[in-house]
């Protein structure tokens, strides 16, 4: 968020902080939801790159269209193992789940801190 637009909120008596502030997590709980958004993300990254719909790629795992937007939303009734088996159908190897979760040669943009 801008210094700008935070000092506006704050002048006008809004409290400004972080999601994980907000919420109390500890640092495991945030890095955890971090994680899991990353291989959401990364999920439907790799079935855009493939030409793939929902649906196809719900075939593929013999599942629903519903259950991979949720998947692909970051639902919390999504387990990180369906994440991490859904990559590793759509070629994923393990290289490229690490960078996922490391955020690496992703920007920073439009991540809680």
């Amino acid at each position: 968020m801008k210094n700008t637009k935070r000092a506006k909120l704050e002048a006008a008596g809004w409290a400004v902080g972080s999601v994980k502030e907000f919420l109390g997590l500890s640092e495991a709980e945030s890095a955890l939801i971090d994680m899991k958004l990353a291989l959401s993300r990364s999920v439907r990254e790799r079935r855009n790159k493939q030409g793939l719909s929902q649906v196809q790629l719900a075939e593929r795992l013999q599942s629903s269209q519903s259950r991979v937007a949720k998947m692909e939303a970051g639902d919390p009734s999504v387990s990180m193992d369906l994440l991490v088996s859904s990559l590793l159908l759509l070629g994923a190897t393990s290289a490229d789940l690490a960078k996922a979760i490391s955020g690496e040669g992703r920007s920073r943009k439009g991540r809680a801190t």
